[in-house]
């Protein structure tokens, strides 16, 4: 697992990040934020993670070998 404080690049990566910490900011975690635009928890955890202020851990990139790729396209 690697830990970064950008953006994911994935979409779907983005939300889940988003959406983990908007949930603790609903539980009652306070806001990395000294005056957020918004008052959205949402919203907030957006701004948290666009300004780099959220670590979160991301898996390893799977890499697939010739031969592993060869046996998944002959299997379809």
């Amino acid at each position: 697992m690697v830990v970064s404080t950008q953006p994911p690049d994935s979409k779907f990566a983005y939300v889940v990040v988003v959406s983990q910490r908007s949930r603790q900011l609903m539980l009652g975690g306070r806001p990395l934020i000294d005056n957020p635009r918004a008052r959205k928890y949402t919203r907030v955890a957006e701004e948290e993670l666009k300004q780099g202020l959220l670590e979160f851990e991301a898996p390893d990139p799977i890499v697939e070998t010739e031969g592993e790729a060869k046996k998944r396209k002959d299997n379809l």
